[in-house]
């Protein structure tokens, strides 16, 4: 019987793939890899090293493991099952232990270091130059001058960092999952707005309960918190939330991350010495555009000091408010957002639920899509494709007249999802002999599904994250670049990978744009002028306690992973807390454990690097700032951005091509204005 996995296809047959075909077809994979390669180092040894005897047919067998891999991972994170969590998990562990072997093999290493010592490196591209001084660079990192037994040792600790990060995922899945609240009293829900009680409603059909069930899904998390008078029901949901995966709450002891993390940071410090670094932050910056430790936390106890006055202000008014609105002394976790949303709605005359029937979601993609043309003259069409579950889109972008890129839109919240938003590979851009293989895209959010037999709305908070994931789409399938390793966000500094994402959340924000995304889901009129200023004078409601929020996120990361000491590791709990001492104004309870559910740095890719949020903020902040001055769907300047950054992927360096775009180096001063700090 054939396996879907190993037909290779320009778009995986999801309808196809089951969770007992994954092994054997990475198995499989991993094996004619492993014999590919012993053909291609001696064919190159025999007739002298190039690139089409190298490079190009190892990209190909990477390609067809990664094509094979990809909808894997995905289905993982989107439709998640036990069977298809077993099979995920093992076929990882086998993925680690061969990129660890190929990324050590010295023999492969030589042949790449021949290939840039040739007469031949010179007539290579700038693309082709990049990916070999990568992979100089990545097979350095991979230990590949170690002595015998310190491979063997890298080896187990990838392995074992692999497993650990993918328990941390579960874990946080798991409890996010196993925590619900049923109530049969509509009355214990007063203050939440219709649609956040009919998304109550449909998960206790779904769960076949009476009344309402309250989950741990974002959606409902957020909408108890901001929206819910019962502050007792507010208190527990809280807690429920931000001592999931912990050792506190209702969950107690269940999924607990915390000696995971304990575990990944001893080995990820060892690892760090091994390669000759003192520490993982330091490993981490090997590939970033920041130049050492200092720098990072320097940049960011700057913009800590710059909003820190701003945000104690911010704080002091909104106890103030507490107080008077409901005789609240002390303001607590549970509060903030709920009398946040309470004085906005008092000083802007708006709330984002009031916002959420102007922008109905097939509106606001629609919209978006619109935006994106006008910038860089592309234009998206949606097509029939095999996806996983009903409420997947799928959609191809052309140019001139011919497809360049496709992708895959899923929006919504479900059971079995990984929370979050993200975008990943489903295929690269890539040149073959026989064809341009074109980049696909996964786009993932969790917002309100439609609920009510109302079609599903956002929040403009949600608009924001839609365009955010949008930004990265766009960076990897308007690549122009045609070598896989450097093409699209690959090879792209970790910290500079942001740009493209909050940079077009700007659009977000412009008077004239927001006609273009939105309409009453009725009767289509347009969001109502008042309604419009108000969102804008909005805009940077509590925007130094946010942005505190992320410095402080940044701050323990960095410094979890810089100061590490084996001999005597302090508590990861004492870390955080420093941080919050210095930098936050706002310390949440004692219980709080937002660290075990903290999956971008111990289970995504942001280990000692969660600061390049703000590090690329900067950089999309000022390079905003050049469209504000020549207009924001000025031709040109929309063509500048598309070929300096877009399209050149991780072809050159992150610094060379934002000074290509702007003229000059980043400057901190956008983001401060943009964030109403300055």
């Amino acid at each position: 019987m054939s396996n879907p996995l190993l037909d290779n296809p320009q778009l995986p047959p999801f309808s196809a793939i089951t969770a007992d075909q994954v092994e054997p077809a990475i198995e499989g994979l991993i094996s004619d890899c492993r014999r590919n390669l012993e053909e291609v180092l001696q064919s190159s040894s025999a007739t002298g090293v190039s690139w089409d005897n190298l490079v190009a047919p190892l990209e190909e067998q990477d390609d067809r493991l990664g094509k094979a891999w990809s909808p894997v991972g995905h289905l993982n994170a989107v439709l998640n099952s036990e069977a298809l969590r077993d099979a995920y998990t093992n076929s990882l562990s086998k993925l680690t232990a061969y990129s660890t072997e190929v990324g050590q093999n010295q023999a492969l290493c030589q042949a790449y270091q021949s290939l840039a010592d040739s007469e031949q490196f010179a007539e290579l591209n700038q693309a082709q130059k990049t990916a070999v001084e990568h992979a100089l660079r990545d097979f350095r990192l991979a230990g590949v001058d170690l002595p015998e037994d310190k491979k063997n040792r890298y080896s187990e600790l990838k392995q074992r960092l692999s497993e650990l990060s993918t328990e941390f995922s579960n874990n946080v899945l798991d409890a996010t999952q196993g925590w619900f609240k049923q109530l049969d009293n509509v009355d214990a829900l007063k203050g939440l707005p219709e649609s956040a009680l009919a998304l109550a409603q449909q998960a206790a059909e779904q769960k076949q309960l009476s009344g309402y069930v309250i989950t741990l899904d974002i959606p409902a998390y957020l909408a108890v918190m901001t929206h819910a008078d019962d502050r007792a029901l507010r208190e527990e949901i809280y807690t429920a939330y931000c001592t999931r995966a912990s050792d506190q709450g209702p969950t107690a002891g269940q999924w607990n991350n915390a000696p995971l993390i304990d575990e990944i940071l001893s080995l990820r410090h060892e690892l760090a010495l091994l390669l000759g670094f003192n520490n993982y932050a330091e490993r981490s910056l090997a590939t970033k555009m920041a130049s050492d430790c200092d720098q990072v936390e320097d940049f960011l106890l700057q913009l800590a000091e710059k909003s820190q006055a701003a945000a104690r202000q911010d704080l002091q008014e909104l106890q103030e408010f507490a107080q008077q609105l409901d005789s609240i002394e002390q303001l607590e976790a549970w509060d903030q957002a709920y009398y946040g949303e309470k004085l906005r709605e008092q000083k802007y005359a708006i709330s984002q639920e009031e916002l959420r029937p102007y922008f109905p979601a097939a509106t606001v993609v629609n919209g978006m899509f619109d935006v994106v043309s006008k910038l860089f003259g592309i234009d998206i069409k949606p097509v029939d494709a095999d996806v996983w579950h009903e409420d997947v889109n799928f959609y191809e972008i052309h140019r001139d007249g011919a497809i360049i890129a496709q992708f895959y839109l899923d929006l919504y919240a479900r059971e079995n999802k990984r929370g979050g938003a993200w975008m990943d590979e489903c295929r690269v851009r890539r040149q073959t002999p026989q064809q341009l293989q074109l980049p696909v895209a996964y786009l993932t959010c969790n917002f309100t599904p439609a609920v009510g037999g109302k079609p599903a709305l956002l929040t403009h908070n949600e608009v924001v994250t839609l365009f955010h994931e949008f930004g990265h789409g766009l960076h990897h399938m308007l690549t122009q670049i045609d070598v896989a390793s450097v093409s699209g966000i690959n090879g792209v500094a970790w910290d500079a990978v942001e740009l493209p994402s909050q940079f077009l959340e700007n659009w977000c924000w412009e008077k004239s744009v927001i006609p273009m995304i939105s309409g009453h889901y009725q009767s289509g009129e347009a969001l109502p002028e008042d309604l419009l200023n108000n969102l804008l004078a909005a805009k940077n409601f509590q925007s130094a306690m946010q942005m505190l929020r992320q410095v402080e996120f940044a701050l323990f990361d960095f410094r979890l992973h810089r100061r590490y000491d084996p001999a005597h590791p302090k508590p990861v709990q004492q870390v955080l807390d420093e941080v919050r001492e210095q930098v936050s104004v706002i310390v949440p309870p004692a219980f709080n454990r937002f660290q075990n559910g903290f999956s971008h740095i111990f289970a995504g890719g942001y280990a000692a690097g969660y600061y390049s949020y703000k590090w690329a903020e900067v950089l999309s902040s000022d390079a905003f700032s050049r469209f504000e001055e020549e207009g924001i769907f000025n031709r040109e300047t929309g063509r500048s951005f598309l070929t300096e950054i877009l399209e050149k992927g991780g072809s050159e360096e992150a610094m060379a091509l934002f000074k290509g775009f702007r003229g000059r180096e980043p400057s901190i001063d956008a983001l401060l204005r943009h964030s109403g700090i300055a």
